[in-house]
């Protein structure tokens, strides 16, 4: 720190103790990063990657044998039946919607048993006006919110998973509420429960921020569906765009007749120049993985230190990249997430400032300087500006560096109550 940035004394004695409280959750997660990286490289000698495989297509994109391979080696990395793996697939939120509307028929009821999903899909579900909605197509909505005491309710589950829900859905991530994040192992025990009730139901996963932070996926534990966003763990900080569709054969073939069209589905749609990119980038993800959940870890012991509520704690289980900081006033969140911007390779100049965000009820916050626009696998800091003022950190392609912004956070946030 002494020969490019400068953070006061205070900060640098924290910085010791912290990475001393992190060294046993650091090795935790290097042990999961190992197993994860050895699968993903089972998955590419299994299916005979070549060179060749790295170019795309063009026009129709039939025959792109790239594309295809593509699909089955990711499938395996998942530990799962099938997958589509798309550049057309824009954001999580798009790879949710390709996967609800290509589940959910009229009359069909969609049952989240995770509570609201994020706000993003509000519009898609129909729970504020949206046209083209899942309600306008008379696809129901309901959920299931959890126990007062933070654990999935069983019993609400039961109640409401009658004979019109044809997709259970479960987020395993916190999005923006204030809860734990759901573990893969946990994840499959809601899934269990409902086939033991329900073997016809589709239980689907919003996966995104929880791919390779555990020694398994929830799609091992026999969850139907998982999807997820290319910018976030799985293109390792290589893919510029892209979503994916990994589950059962018969789950991710029904999607893919939403993703183009019917009849059509996954034999078509050109990969251009992408290929390479998302190869390299799965190959490389559960490493990048490792180095954000680091970056968490870090920072949750940084904080902590420093008095402020931190989810999770450093030392506890994870199953996302996701490390949430409650700061209870307005100022100190706001400086935080001036740290992390000033802490960024690209546009660490900018001030980062609230803003009325598309798809958000309240302003939000953004500091996110990134090579690839939104990439949340590279370093950043989110949330809504309202109490209790919590920000949202997830990210870092090397700990050596997101660790700066981390300090930089830190110092910014020290400053400010010292004034």
């Amino acid at each position: 720190m002494d020969d490019c940035f400068t953070v006061s004394d205070e900060i640098k004695a924290l910085r010791e103790k912290a990475l001393e409280r992190c060294a046993e959750a650091f090795a935790a997660a290097e042990s999961v990063a190992e197993k994860t990286s050895q699968r993903v490289l089972w998955a590419f000698q299994s299916e005979k990657v070549q060179a060749s495989h790295l170019r795309g297509s063009t026009g129709y994109g039939y025959d792109d044998s790239g594309r295809d391979t593509l699909d089955r080696v990711f499938a395996k990395a998942m530990e799962a039946e099938d997958a589509i793996v798309r550049p057309h697939i824009i954001s999580g939120t798009h790879a949710l919607t390709v996967a609800l509307f290509g589940l959910l028929r009229p009359g069909h009821t969609l049952l989240s048993v995770t509570g609201k999903p994020y706000d993003t899909l509000d519009e898609v579900i129909g729970i504020k006006a949206g046209d083209g909605s899942l309600g306008q197509f008379g696809v129901h909505f309901d959920c299931v919110e959890f126990a007062e005491d933070g654990s999935v309710d069983y019993d609400g589950i039961e109640r409401k998973l009658d004979e019109s829900v044809s997709v259970v859905f479960i987020q395993k991530s916190k999005g923006y509420q204030d809860r734990v994040t759901l573990t893969s192992e946990q994840i499959g025990e809601i899934c269990r429960f409902v086939k033991d009730r329900r073997p016809d139901v589709c239980v689907m996963v919003d996966n995104c921020y929880g791919e390779f932070t555990e020694p398994h996926e929830p799609t091992y534990y026999g969850v139907d569906l998982c999807v997820g966003s290319l910018i976030k763990n799985p293109g390792g900080g290589l893919a510029k765009i892209g979503g994916y569709l990994v589950g059962k054969k018969w789950a991710v073939e029904k999607c893919s007749y939403r993703l183009t069209m019917p009849g059509v589905g996954r034999e078509s749609g050109a990969t251009l120049d992408t290929l390479s990119d998302f190869y390299q980038g799965l190959f490389l993800a559960p490493h990048i993985v490792l180095q954000a959940q680091k970056t968490a870890i870090f920072a949750a012991a940084m904080f902590e230190l420093m008095g402020y509520v931190v989810r999770p704690f450093c030392d506890d289980e994870r199953a996302d990249i996701i490390q949430t900081i409650v700061f209870e006033e307005k100022e100190p969140m706001i400086a935080f997430c001036e740290g992390i911007q000033a802490g960024a390779p690209i546009d660490s100049f900018v001030t980062p400032v609230p803003w009325d965000m598309p798809g958000y009820s309240d302003p939000v916050i953004m500091a996110a300087g990134s090579f690839v626009s939104g990439s949340s696998i590279e370093l950043s800091a989110d949330g809504p500006v309202k109490p209790p003022y919590t920000a949202f950190l997830q990210g870092g392609l090397t700990f050596e560096t997101a660790s700066v912004g981390i300090l930089r956070a830190a110092d910014k946030v020290l400053s400010l109550s010292r004034s």
